[in-house]
């Protein structure tokens, strides 16, 4: 007869600390506090109260409301909201609310390269996907891009634009050698996985002499970049195209470009591998991923959990979804990122650049 018993599953829980207990859920407390400001900088940007507040001075609840077309009295609650969170002051002894002006720049301002509001449209359409996140937990498939809730696409595209609008042309291309002076001249470039075609857009604008083609698998993205770049008036010298990273047209191509793109792509190498046979042998590749470390431990803090999140959620759920599915991740770094490269036929890779949130490489032949 068998006599062993199995213990409870409590009897080897370690023992608790307290200070680390109490500290761990106001860190969680924090988080959940912070999920709910993002529903509320949807509503005050959508509903324009943002747009309201900024360069006004202290304003009443009425005296947004009325502007903004929205009932006080919600107004009120919104505003409490944000001046609990610390995103707009309240002035007691006149019973006004203000927006600084460093607020605005990252809330109100539409054309600031640090406007951040539409940024929460991502983790909506992540809420809204779950069902599908937890199947494919479960099943090892993928989830394509053009699968998710529409309100992906708006925060990932007017996000990016002006973080590019403030970056690409006066601080990434000048860390490319030769990059600018090859542009100005005239050259033939293809933004890989151009989404709404910001990206070819400002270029466009920036370098008249050149010609830019803009690939991308998403219909939607292809056809709202040809509507962008007519608005911004450079159809002439811009062509975008329904195509995925290993079957657009050879070129060659003095630059090609993969913007925030490649970790999301199925098959990483056979994109890059692409790009070599249809690069000309004077020409770089520009890249632009997140900023990552090589090692996790060093992957910490505020940008890389936003990073890890969405990776988790979208990056490699849509690199499962195509061919090969080797889901590189939001987070490779460097080294893995050189591997790619050095596996399609590339023989130099550097860093050329980083910030807080970006990794700027230059690949060549």
């Amino acid at each position: 007869m068998n006599t062993t018993q199995t213990a409870p599953a409590h009897a080897h829980a370690a023992a608790i600390d307290e200070t680390r207990l109490q500290a761990f859920l106001g860190r969680t407390v924090d988080d959940l506090s912070a999920s709910y400001v993002g529903v509320m900088v949807s509503l005050g940007r959508r509903l324009g109260l943002y747009r309201t507040l900024a360069g006004s001075g202290p304003l009443s609840s009425h005296e947004i409301a009325h502007r903004s077309g929205c009932a006080e009295r919600y107004v009120r609650e919104w505003l409490n909201s944000q001046v609990a969170t610390g995103y707009i002051l309240y002035h007691p002894s006149s019973a006004t609310y203000e927006l600084p002006p460093e607020h605005a720049a990252v809330l109100a301002d539409e054309e600031s390269p640090l406007y951040l509001a539409p940024a929460w449209e991502v983790p909506a359409s992540m809420w809204l996907d779950q069902e599908r996140t937890l199947e494919v937990f479960r099943t090892g498939e993928g989830v394509p891009w053009s699968a998710h809730n529409e309100r992906l696409y708006c925060g990932v595209s007017a996000f990016y634009r002006n973080c590019y609008k403030g970056q690409l042309v006066p601080q990434w291309l000048p860390a490319l050698e030769g990059a600018a002076d090859r542009l100005r001249a005239g050259a033939r470039v293809a933004d890989v996985g151009c989404g709404h075609g910001h990206s070819t857009i400002l270029l466009a604008e920036a370098f008249p002499r050149s010609r830019f083609h803009g690939f991308d698998t998403h219909e939607g993205s292809i056809a709202a970049a040809r509507e962008n770049a007519v608005a911004a008036g450079v159809a002439a010298r811009t062509e975008f195209t329904v195509t995925s990273a290993k079957d657009y047209p050879a070129g060659p191509y003095d630059m090609i470009c993969f913007f925030d793109c490649l970790h999301d792509m199925g098959d990483p190498v056979g994109a890059a591998t692409h790009a070599r046979a249809c690069i000309a042998e004077d020409g770089m590749v520009m890249v632009i991923e997140p900023l990552a470390h090589d090692a996790v431990e060093n992957n910490v803090g505020s940008i890389s959990r936003l990073y890890y999140g969405a990776s988790t959620a979208l990056c490699c759920p849509h690199s499962r979804s195509e061919e090969v599915g080797l889901a590189l991740g939001a987070q490779a770094g460097p080294a893995r990122l050189r591997e790619v490269f050095q596996r399609a036929g590339f023989t130099r890779f550097r860093v050329a650049q980083e910030n807080p949130f970006n990794l700027i490489l230059e690949v060549r032949p």
